[in-house]
């Protein structure tokens, strides 16, 4: 594929009713970016049953075209059909860049095309970038179990995929942006599809939503025990926020994995993120630091979590934390979410 149109794609992930999820609608932000630089048109490409609120959505979200493959066979993800969909259309069109939200099918569906198609894959981005000498995209990653941040390249083969945890990025709606539509008919002999959803069972667990969560706070070693988590999760309810939670925590037990930030959590983008007894170890960091403003409570002044905090308290969590909880409640900031 020596030949490309020079086009930016972002794959928008849509529910069985057709809803697109959010994180294909967050990488339409860092891609309209990417491509005004490139000087190259924003794609979006939706495959579903009922594609029409996805394409709307991709539409108010800045992408310049979007190319869509209406069918209900493509009402539920199986990985033989969209597969061989989405290298149709890149076979087709050509594109240069092709991103995709880390979600599960997103994690299932990039290195199966990547495969298909013989080109690089990089896997879990945390920051898009372009570089300066080649002009392809510089993909940002944690590496070495989040102890350091590679910058990855594919400058021989394209398109060049990656996929992008959600919550990275923000929505960024984009008022009176006019975009064309393609529509693409493509089927694939249905005796080729080996797998088949035959029921989906919701699970029933405590919903944890904190890719949208405008305020975290999360508690890590330093509570030490699951009982200190009392003391988080009245904070975040004085702030109407959600608990996170260091990946310490949960291999620890305290908490269960749907709470854990970072690397091998949720990556998360909050206006208000409170670390309590968190250090800061690069895959924490790596998941938490896109937050408008970082809180640190730490009894280490030397702890690594000071260095991206935009406020830090020094001191004893246990001390500090009902402080906070007691100006607040004097404050009366819970009027301030109207309750």
């Amino acid at each position: 594929m020596s030949s490309t149109s020079g086009d930016l794609w972002v794959f928008i992930e849509t529910s069985a009713e057709g809803e697109p999820a959010n994180v294909g609608l967050e990488l339409l932000n860092p891609g309209r970016s990417l491509c005004d630089e490139l000087g190259c048109q924003l794609v979006a490409v939706v495959i579903a049953a009922n594609p029409t609120s996805a394409v709307r959505a991709a539409r108010e979200h800045g992408a310049d075209l979007v190319i869509c493959i209406e069918d209900e066979a493509y009402r539920r993800y199986t990985a033989e059909s969209y597969t061989s969909a989405l290298s149709h259309l890149i076979s087709k069109y050509k594109p240069a860049t092709l991103l995709i939200g880390a979600s599960a099918l997103g994690r299932d569906l990039a290195p199966r095309l990547s495969s298909r198609l013989q080109t690089g894959l990089t896997a879990d981005c945390t920051m898009l970038g372009i570089d300066p000498l080649s002009g392809a995209i510089s993909w940002t990653r944690p590496a070495f179990g989040g102890n350091l941040m590679a910058v990855i390249t594919c400058p021989d083969h394209r398109p060049q995929i990656g996929t992008v945890r959600p919550g990275v990025f923000s929505r960024r709606a984009v008022s009176d942006h006019q975009a064309a539509i393609i529509t693409e008919s493509y089927l694939i002999p249905p005796e080729t599809v080996r797998t088949q959803v035959l029921e989906v069972i919701a699970e029933v667990s405590e919903k944890v939503d904190l890719e949208s969560a405008e305020i975290i706070v999360s508690g890590g070693r330093g509570l030490g025990n699951a009982k200190g988590f009392d003391l988080i999760r009245e904070l975040a309810d004085c702030l109407g926020g959600t608990v996170g939670a260091s990946r310490g925590a949960v291999d620890a037990g305290w908490i269960p994995h749907a709470h854990q930030v970072g690397q091998t959590g949720k990556s998360v983008a909050p206006k208000l993120y409170i670390a309590c007894g968190i250090s800061g170890a690069a895959q924490h960091l790596a998941g938490m630091s896109s937050a408008e403003t970082i809180i640190a409570i730490n009894k280490d002044p030397e702890a690594r979590i000071f260095a991206v905090a935009d406020f830090g308290i020094v001191g004893d969590l246990f001390e500090a934390i009902p402080l906070l909880i007691g100006s607040l409640k004097n404050e009366g900031f819970s009027s301030f979410h109207g309750e």
